[in-house]
């Protein structure tokens, strides 16, 4: 056993799968309530793209959060999980009519829209329900982040937002609409950050931008920053909780709330990525003419990030101890791609072995697919595994 990891019970489970560690999502949670807890204004919703699974989500909703979605189907899930209506907010630059519609029926407490089209939709959508439909515009800040270029969401090249000059023309549309309330401002600058100078960029732009409303005597009632908290893929056991105090307390000593103001956040990855471990097993150690790989029956269906982002995960043979080897740890998939890793250090490892991605509880199960006519992976929480006998 090394860790938490139980390794005669994970041989009972066929491979590949996602392991949830419970207590630490719970301590997370914990983490979670009690800083942004020091700041009464301060409402937190989960991100439900970053992992879905249903035991996931009861955890995070019992633990009071609300919901960001970013489709119907996650709507759903979020009503399914238990989620209030009136703590579900609802994202993403391409809204479709049914979409609008589900979160129309079920009385949401905001669309953060991101463009003058999607606001028309939404007014006539509205109209037709005899509705009133709360709205906070994304407005695109034009603020860097330093993580991946694919996952960057806030510079005026990406499709997401509005524009900073078309803000207060957007909200002056909203005010002729009988069918919308314009409820506040919304923004994401994007995901996997570590440096809080992201976050308080973001902040004296909103700054910048309250003034400038202020000024044509435009109150705004909310903002929404958005999430991207990163988390520690290298030292999954040495910080295995974001650091969530400087995160909270970044936005409380920058961003200039107003009066009776709210701050909501839509934190994903920080949430989840660390209590998630793929594990999967060694199915063949082959020796290249140069290298040698350990092939393991999880591939890039079961986990993308690797080979979408070329992200990094830590990677251990939780089956044994024993001499060190140099591996490229592969999976099965008919992609050249489709690596996990490329010569790392790991205990030599065996047909049989079991190895366990680690951090993958964000981006994980939730972007599985079944090319290759492969077998979605299953998760089990803690609670489950107690079960297997």
């Amino acid at each position: 056993m090394k860790g938490n990891f139980k390794t005669e019970i994970f041989e009972k489970i066929d491979t590949p799968f996602y392991y949830y560690d419970s207590e630490l999502l719970r301590q997370t949670l914990r983490t979670i309530r009690q800083e942004a807890g020091k700041h009464p204004e301060f409402c937190v919703h989960y991100a439900i793209k970053a992992n879905a699974n249903p035991k996931v989500l009861a955890f995070i909703c019992q633990a009071g959060l609300g919901a960001d979605c970013v489709s119907g189907g996650e709507i759903q899930a979020a009503l399914d999980a238990g989620f209030p209506n009136d703590k579900i907010v609802f994202a993403g630059v391409g809204k479709s009519d049914w979409e609008i519609n589900l979160g129309i029926d079920n009385d949401i407490s905001c669309f953060n829209v991101e463009s003058i089209p999607e606001l028309e939709v939404i007014n006539e959508l509205a109209a037709a329900k005899g509705k009133v439909a709360n709205v906070a515009f994304r407005i695109n800040p034009n603020v860097g982040a330093h993580t991946h270029a694919n996952i960057t969401t806030g510079l005026a090249e990406n499709k997401f937002g509005i524009a900073m000059r078309d803000m207060e023309k957007v909200i002056e549309i909203a005010a002729d609409m009988k069918n919308v309330k314009f409820h506040g401002l919304h923004f994401h600058i994007g995901s996997q950050i570590l440096d809080m100078g992201d976050f308080e960029a973001l902040c004296n732009r909103i700054n910048e931008l309250q003034k400038q409303l202020e000024m044509h005597h435009i109150s705004v009632e909310t903002i929404n920053v958005g999430g991207g908290l990163g988390i520690d893929y290298h030292h999954p056991n040495r910080v295995p909780v974001p650091d969530f105090k400087a995160y909270f307390d970044t936005y409380a000593r920058h961003l200039k709330l107003r009066p009776g103001q709210t701050l909501h956040f839509e934190l994903g990855r920080a949430v989840v990525g660390q209590c998630g471990t793929l594990v999967t097993k060694v199915l063949y150690v082959k020796e290249g003419a140069a290298k040698k790989f350990a092939i393991v029956d999880a591939g890039m269906t079961d986990l993308i990030r690797p080979a979408l982002y070329q992200a990094y995960h830590k990677i251990e043979n939780i089956s044994c101890d024993g001499p060190k080897q140099t591996y490229d740890v592969v999976g099965p998939i008919c992609e050249s791609s489709d690596v996990f890793a490329k010569a790392i250090d790991l205990d030599e490892c065996h047909r049989g072995d079991l190895i366990a991605i680690r951090s993958a509880g964000a981006y994980g199960e939730i972007m599985a697919s079944q090319y290759n006519c492969r077998k979605l992976p299953e998760g089990y929480t803690t609670e489950d595994l107690a079960k297997i006998k």
